[in-house]
């Protein structure tokens, strides 16, 4: 019961949380068509919170710290890939 504890309260979570920037990263061979400008400016601003928590929090939870930075950046690539998919369509001047 012991060593399922750990698993279930401590592994699994961080497990499930590398799933937020593994899909972002398998997201950028897609389409930018396809980016939900409101949802990566969400996720941003979620990954910044909770990079300051697993900062802060003793003893620092350095795990955490990193998927949060993956996220973020993956984040912060897609937010340029739509920005430069909406910039491209509008007519020059």
């Amino acid at each position: 019961l012991r060593g399922f504890w750990l698993v279930d309260i401590v592994v699994l979570p961080v497990v499930a949380n590398w799933g937020l920037p593994i899909a972002a990263i398998n997201d950028m061979k897609n389409s930018p068509e396809i980016i939900s400008g409101q949802m990566t400016f969400a996720l941003c601003c979620y990954s910044l919170t909770f990079m300051r928590f697993a900062y802060k929090v003793q003893p620092r939870n350095w795990l955490l710290f990193a998927c949060h930075v993956t996220n973020k950046v993956a984040h912060l690539i897609q937010g340029g890939r739509l920005i430069n998919y909406e910039m491209s369509k509008r007519p020059s001047a």
